[in-house]
């Protein structure tokens, strides 16, 4: 699943329509002989910042390329997935669009993406991009599209809760046997107080047991993709744990059947001390849930062998010219790729704008990229990053490893499992792996 707060498009409230005309045609060239690309993620005018920084980083890009006339699309959220096939098989799709994670093989999969490689040589920043994250769009050797943001899944925690407990705020729990423990001290606090909470609906669950399952590392598929994975040591030690947080030590609260909005406003309200998400729910925590940054803090996937990534990018209509392939990467560049500039990186605007600049993620670059990057960041900082440190720490030593095949139908299954554990005491957990096990087979089998 995509995360929820990475500084995009995403800070907005409002929906914004979606142009469907005049979108990847072969018509690349404007009136007045420029290369035309259409390209799509633009923020809807209902986030009157983002979108006012989207327009000045396009009318710079036009300014230095004259030759090129860059045509945004605006759409929130960025992909819909009720639509997103539709508009690839019926041509309307924008000459540069945005994608998941998750989209690259299936998109080159149904041949709708052009090959990039011969290309790559116009994308300056490329080599400088995290190589777990290229990998996601390469297929087979070759280059399909390019990575704009990437998380990884962590723990975030509530400092003064910790306090409040007995617990070292700097010391967060590593294992899940210590999340357990930590939990129990902080339901103890009483007043409606939740140690630890978890998602179990509309397939948020199935990502969290995923993620968790990684966390053990344990897997849903096996390696070839062909075969669930779910029903082994590590499946039953992550909702053993689940089971007997809920049932045994009563810290995760009474109320089950949670989605991501229920958690963020019981850890915005100070009643939660600990679930997992990714670094960009921390400003929802405060602009939106009612949170202070100081009291907020990340610590990395426990568990200690793996976290789940996600992210984002843009690839290129198969049915692009070479004029505007050329065009298209050199305006990825220069809206996301520049380390410290552009659309995402432009931290010291972020800062006069007063929005979030220093948590530890998205992080693409490497080397000297990201150091400067991360120079950058540190210098315009307005968050207490010496809260993130823990995360940034034990995250070097954790494997990145991206959501499953056909993520969101294995969710739905495995949504049933976790809600099952939650809600029903005596659940038996041998029985519900078995039984995620063979639908999953059969998903998988379908193709």
């Amino acid at each position: 699943m995509r995360s929820t707060g990475i500084r995009r498009t995403l800070v907005a409230l409002g929906v914004g329509a979606l142009t469907l005309t005049a979108c990847g045609s072969n018509d690349d060239q404007a009136a007045d002989g420029k290369t035309r690309i259409t390209v799509n993620c633009m923020p809807p005018k209902s986030a009157k910042v983002d979108r006012r920084f989207f327009e000045e980083d396009i009318a710079a890009f036009e300014k230095e390329n004259p030759d090129i006339d860059v045509v945004p699309h605006d759409a929130f959220p960025c992909q819909d997935p009720k639509t997103f096939d539709a508009k690839l098989a019926g041509g309307q799709m924008e000459d540069v669009f945005y994608t998941y994670f998750t989209d690259a093989g299936h998109v080159v999969d149904i041949n709708q993406a052009a090959d990039l490689t011969p290309y790559l040589k116009e994308l300056k920043s490329y080599g400088t991009i995290q190589q777990q994250l290229r990998d996601i769009y390469t297929v087979d050797g070759k280059v399909y599209g390019v990575p704009r943001t990437g998380y990884s899944m962590g723990l975030v925690y509530n400092r003064a809760l910790f306090e409040k407990a007995g617990l070292d705020p700097d010391r967060p729990p590593t294992t899940w046997a210590e999340v357990r423990a930590a939990a129990k001290r902080i339901a103890a606090l009483g007043d409606g107080t939740v140690g630890y909470a978890d998602y179990s609906a509309q397939n948020q669950g199935g990502w969290h047991f995923t993620a968790e399952l990684y966390s053990q590392g344990g897997d849903v598929v096996t390696p070839d993709g062909e075969k669930a994975a779910v029903d082994s040591p590590e499946g039953r030690a992550v909702l053993r744990t689940l089971h007997d947080m809920r049932w045994k030590d009563d810290s995760m609260g009474s109320k089950q059947l949670l989605v991501i909005n229920d958690v963020q406003q019981m850890m915005g309200a100070g009643r939660l001390g600990m679930y997992l998400a990714a670094p960009d729910n921390i400003p929802i925590l405060v602009k939106e849930k009612g949170a202070e940054y100081k009291d907020l803090a990340l610590a990395p996937m426990p568990g200690g062998k793996a976290t789940l990534i996600g992210g984002d990018g843009y690839m290129v209509n198969k049915k692009a010219s070479p004029e505007q392939i050329r065009a298209g990467l050199k305006w990825l560049d220069h809206m996301f790729l520049t380390p410290g500039e552009g659309f995402l990186g432009d931290y010291a605007r972020a800062r006069k704008n007063e929005a979030p600049v220093g948590l530890p993620e998205p992080r693409l670059f490497t080397g000297a990229a990201d150091a400067k990057d991360q120079q950058v960041k540190k210098a315009n900082a307005n968050v207490p990053v010496g809260n993130y440190q823990a995360f940034l720490d034990g995250n070097q030593s954790l494997e990145m490893k991206i959501e499953p095949p056909r993520a969101q139908q294995l969710y739905s299954v495995l949504d049933g499992v976790v809600s099952a554990v939650l809600t029903k005491e005596d659940a038996d957990i041998d029985r519900l792996l078995k039984d995620a096990s063979g639908k999953i087979d059969g998903i998988l089998a379908r193709g």
